[in-house]
């Protein structure tokens, strides 16, 4: 038994006396400061509405579901409040009858949402798997210090867990799997043509990306770290997406991650090409650093094709400033290397590759 499965059915255990009328002990209450209200627990079991428990929750409080299929989308816009399963057998599916609110009416599983003026701080999704919807499983806009972990979005429409307008969030140690376009997709926007935001040091690290059409997207934004990643049998690995606007898009760590056979092929799109065998994308973008990843078998026919590529935006923009450093790549077609693009001091250093177009860059 694994101390985190341990401490879920320890935590289980008192939550359940609770429910039955015993006191917690006042040792085991966490000290409140003067003026602050104790943070509750809101158990929500199968066939119970999670969003009852979410609108009745205050901040800093948590909504823990019990394992079990919910039909439902939920709506959270609480600061500090955390979504909270008992693992992968927590399950958020898209309800038979037609669900009321905008999570719903845009096909999202669950939507953490700040107001145009101010974003919601501090939410933390977790330990659940959300799957089926027609759009994202989870879609988030307009937060601050957002945390989604150990969730699994899979066979979702659009995204697995999507963000917009967001800034200093954490996406660490997820899986998402089958979905229809980016695994996770991270943008300024997608309803307008804007410069590139600075999320102010967003991190995606440590997830499992597989069988999406991207593994990762990022587009349109800066000061982002991608790293320790497990990307495989996606169309493509990750992009990153930038355009003519000021700011352009950059300032990207992609760091440490592992990027392997991503040869599943998907059609073209209005926006794409049609893609295959792709590891990393660089377009539009500038000041991207680019190191000690292990890239290889991505191997396909696309003009995106390839370990490593720079190829020119299809809006004009070019690929500047960017460092490819100390990555081990073997085995991706039609090169290790790709650089199609006329953009300026773009470096490629210390690489471990055999092929590259045009030669001479391994």
């Amino acid at each position: 038994m694994t101390k985190r499965l341990i401490a879920y059915l320890a935590c289980l255990a008192a939550l359940l006396v609770a429910g039955l009328g015993a006191a917690a002990p006042a040792s085991a209450r966490p000290p409140v400061r003067p003026g602050h209200q104790v943070p509750s627990i809101h158990l929500v079991r199968p066939g119970q509405s999670i969003q009852d428990a979410v609108d009745a929750a205050a901040e800093g409080d948590t909504v823990l579901l019990l394992p079990g299929t919910y039909r439902e989308s939920v709506k959270v816009t609480t600061p500090g409040l955390t979504l909270r399963g008992i693992g992968r057998r927590t399950v958020i599916t898209p309800g038979t009858a037609k669900a009321p609110g905008s999570c719903a009416a845009r096909g999202n599983g669950i939507c953490v949402m700040g107001a145009k003026d101010r974003d919601v701080r501090g939410v933390t999704v977790a330990d659940l798997t959300v799957t089926g919807f027609p759009g994202s499983g989870v879609f988030a806009m307009a937060t601050d210090r957002l945390t989604v972990r150990n969730t699994t979005a899979a066979r979702n429409g659009v995204w697995g867990i999507a963000l917009e307008h967001s800034v200093r969030a954490t996406l660490r140690d997820n899986t998402a799997r089958d979905n229809g376009d980016a695994g996770l997709f991270l943008a300024n926007t997608v309803k307008s043509e804007e410069g590139a935001e600075d999320t102010r040091g967003t991190v995606v690290e440590r997830n499992r990306l597989e069988g999406n059409r991207i593994g990762v997207t990022v587009r349109r934004l800066r000061n982002v770290t991608v790293a320790g990643n497990h990307i495989t049998a996606n169309c493509a690995g990750m992009f990153v997406v930038g355009d003519e606007n000021t700011p352009k898009a950059g300032d990207i760590t992609v760091r440490g991650n592992h990027i392997v056979r991503n040869n599943k092929s998907c059609p073209r799109t209005d926006r794409l090409p049609a893609l295959q065998g792709t590891g990393v994308v660089l377009t539009g973008a500038e000041q991207t650093l680019i190191t000690r990843n292990e890239i290889r078998d991505n191997a396909g026919t696309s003009p995106l094709s390839g370990g490593i590529v720079l190829f020119k935006s299809f809006v004009g923009a070019t690929n500047d400033d960017n460092r490819v450093i100390g990555n081990r790549l073997a085995g991706n077609v039609p090169a290790d290397l790709v650089d199609t693009d006329p953009g300026r001091s773009n470096t490629f250093e210390d690489n471990t590759c055999k092929a590259s177009l045009p030669a001479g860059l391994c």
